[in-house]
């Protein structure tokens, strides 16, 4: 049955074919973007099937009114895909305050304005689903983009909580987590990049070096990414993380595995904090 769909950040990359790929499988869609123009072709090929609506997600009332239209043009709203957002490719230190919360206020705020504008529609509807377009930078973390990890990472919390609590009226909600894909983030993650400093080139220099050579060779296609996209719209249950990409499932697992590890290490000294232990902090465990 079609279904009617919102897609941020619908101008380009993963988001788009994400928008071809619903339009072609029949779906109404309100495709966003901040700037229009870069949907003129869908609404020229699709017409009446989809609607093209400006939209920056770091606004509240934008998200609201972007939904407003989805629910007046097509009647209700089944699909949410929380896909707005970019990279920034630096150190820490070298990444400015505003730029830092800049990419925050896209990558997890942005996620947090439409699924807040869309779950009253959802409640009422009893049903509906929310994807969240994060990374695997959502469940580990690389020098170079702490401003993407922090927003990922909390796209994740987000996630798990708002499923659980909107699981009892119907609603779905996930949060996938692809490897590389063969999209234009590379490209723009690194359009600005400063010169490293040398402090920071055993750790941010290395892994850009070793990265550099990735751009436009990514394991990840994003149609076929799409295409699960489209799956999971169908789906009656879904978890609260879905890992994508053959190379993202080994990353996750061997971070996991290290996280365990250290957790294991770190037993005692966990088990020590406790009111009712009577052993005094032990020694710290050797790295």
């Amino acid at each position: 049955m079609s279904k009617v769909w919102l897609v941020t950040g619908s101008g380009n990359g993963l988001r788009r074919v994400i928008a071809e790929k619903a339009l072609e499988a029949g779906n109404r869609v309100v495709a966003t973007a901040r700037d229009t123009g870069q949907l003129a072709d869908l609404v020229a090929r699709y017409g009446a099937q989809v609607r093209a609506v400006r939209l920056d997600v770091t606004d509240e009332e934008e998200g609201k009114a972007a939904v407003q239209t989805a629910v007046e043009t097509f009647g209700r709203i089944d699909v949410l895909v929380n896909n707005a957002g970019y990279g920034d490719l630096r150190p820490f230190e070298q990444t400015p305050s505003e730029d830092f919360r800049k990419l925050v206020e896209t990558c997890l705020f942005g996620v947090v304005n439409l699924t807040r504008a869309v779950l009253p529609f959802m409640r009422r509807q009893r049903s509906g689903h929310i994807i969240q377009i994060s990374s695997i930078g959502g469940r580990m973390a690389f020098p170079a983009n702490a401003s993407y990890f922090a927003a990922k990472w909390g796209v994740g919390g987000f996630t798990e909580g708002v499923a659980l609590e909107v699981a009892p009226f119907g609603v779905k909600v996930t949060a996938l987590e692809p490897g590389g894909m063969r999209t234009n983030f590379g490209r723009t993650a690194n359009k600005e990049r400063p010169e490293i400093w040398p402090d920071y080139e055993r750790s941010v220099g290395a892994f850009l070096k070793q990265i550099d050579g990735i751009w436009g060779n990514e394991a990840g296609d994003p149609v076929k990414v799409a295409e699960v996209v489209l799956k999971l719209a169908e789906a009656e249950s879904l978890p609260p993380h879905i890992v994508l990409g053959g190379d993202a499932f080994q990353m996750v697992r061997r971070a996991e595995e290290a996280r365990m590890a250290d957790a294991d290490r770190w037993e005692a000294i966990a088990r020590a904090t406790d009111a009712a232990a009577e052993r005094p902090i032990p020694p710290l465990p050797t790295v």
